[in-house]
């Protein structure tokens, strides 16, 4: 049974006192103290390239992090990812007691050992350049500051914590089913999931709902014949046209669906056509000649599971509905499920919001879900009684060679977490009492 503390959290007893009690100043003035040394931290994993196919990269990252964690009393294990062609995960684990907390990060980034951008810049204004300083290693070091600053006010070990650091957030090893088992199991544990990526790169934002990423692909089979022939009773419509049909259907008959888009990224169409790698093919066909053949392969994103169930039935149906001497054929494969909005996930954001406020940091509110992608999280949103996102170290330019962090976040999302932690502590210690 998850948490029962969570029929407080929803109800009126949420709102808290404002202003710091002496413990949460304490965390608040640890965060401040240590932070040098995590700089420090997150400048050396900044350096390590570690590209999702870069396993020995995404390795000696999680090897960084291994001593700050066991250091603050975690045991530590290495969930080797051979089976699922990744590096693998790092997982971690302290506490008896408590609300169960799983925290969530990811050790890979996009850039891969030959791409030129691969160092710490510091910038004249403060703030840094590097690969994978919001994307998110920051993330991974705010984590383990927020968890610093509850040691240091002497409030750790009212918490049970789980984390999951992947290996392969940016690129998903195979067989899924391997690659993300650690983490569903983590989250069959858990009561709450708190992700430490950077979300819209908002501070004043956090995020309660994901859209969920899947893939589909429409096989596309006409008549071929002279083209002067195209539309007569015997020959039909060819295969563009049905190719066309099928996409203006989904432009048009889905476009009712709030958060719901379906987008065609790769086509090929002729005569013949050849898939020659992942995303790649070759296509020959001549004006005078009605195409055989139709390939599309697209990506669809939905804000629940019910919406994406929908879509793929109405998506399945159109495909079906062929026009003469045509024949279509739509699969999907679903990847990262959906992290609906739940009535969960909004209260703890509202106690999230109220300890950045207590901090002096400002209101935080949900982010536009069209701007926020998908991650790790959504594996466990439906699995926990609360979940939130965007965490981790804010900036711009996530996934290009100008990824920059704002340093100044750094401290602000620390002290933030370690708050959210120690009140969703005290909640539960309050709910047991009664």
């Amino acid at each position: 049974m998850k948490w029962l503390g969570l029929a407080a959290l929803c109800g009126c007893s949420l709102a808290v006192q404002a202003g710091l009690t002496a413990v949460e100043r304490t965390l608040q003035a640890s965060v401040d103290a240590i932070e040098p040394q995590y700089l420090a931290l997150l400048e050396r994993v900044v350096n390590i390239n570690s590209g999702t196919h870069n396993h020995a990269g995404v390795k000696a990252v999680a090897d960084e992090f291994v001593p700050a964690f066991e250091a603050l009393g975690f045991t530590t294990q290495w969930h080797d990812g051979s089976a699922f062609n990744r590096a693998g995960h790092l997982l971690a684990r302290r506490g008896k007691q408590g609300p169960k907390i799983l925290l969530i990060g990811h050790l890979d980034t996009v850039f891969a050992p030959q791409d030129k951008f691969q160092r710490w810049q510091p910038l004249a204004d403060g703030r840094v350049k590097g690969p994978g300083i919001t994307d998110m290693k920051g993330g991974n070091v705010v984590m383990l500051m927020a968890l610093h600053a509850l040691q240091d006010a002497g409030v750790l070990d009212q918490l049970q914590i789980q984390v999951v650091l992947t290996g392969d957030e940016e690129a998903r090893g195979e067989p899924i089913e391997l690659a993300v088992a650690p983490l569903l199991a983590a989250g069959d544990w858990a009561d709450v999931a708190l992700g430490f990526e950077d979300g819209d790169s908002d501070p004043a934002t956090a995020v309660i709902a994901r859209r969920g990423s899947a893939s589909w692909r429409l096989e596309v089979s006409g008549k071929p014949a002279h083209s002067s022939q195209v539309f007569r009773e015997d020959v039909g419509f060819g295969a563009v046209y049905e190719m066309a049909r099928v996409l203006n259907a989904f432009r048009t008959e889905l476009s009712d669906q709030p958060l719901l888009t379906y987008n065609p990224g790769f086509v090929l169409a002729g005569t013949d056509v050849e898939e020659t790698a992942a995303s790649r093919g070759r296509a020959f066909g001549k004006a005078n000649v009605i195409a055989a053949t139709a390939l599309v392969e697209g990506d669809l994103r939905a804000i629940s599971p019910a919406s994406q169930t929908a879509a793929w039935a109405r998506m399945q149906a159109i495909a079906s509905a062929s026009l003469p001497h045509t024949k279509s054929v739509f699969t999907y494969q679903e990847r990262y499920p959906p992290m609906a909005p739940t009535p969960g996930n909004e209260a703890l954001l509202a106690l999230y919001s109220q300890a950045s406020e207590d901090l002096g940091h400002g209101v935080v509110v949900a982010v536009d879900p069209r701007r926020a992608g998908a991650a790790d999280i959504s594996f466990v949103a439906g699995r926990v009684a609360m979940a939130l996102d965007g965490l981790g170290l804010m900036g711009e330019g996530g996934h290009t060679p100008d990824e920059i962090a704002n340093m100044a976040t750094l401290r602000s999302q620390s002290q933030r977490a370690a708050l959210l932690m120690y009140r969703l502590s005290q909640r539960q210690n309050s709910a047991n009492a009664h």
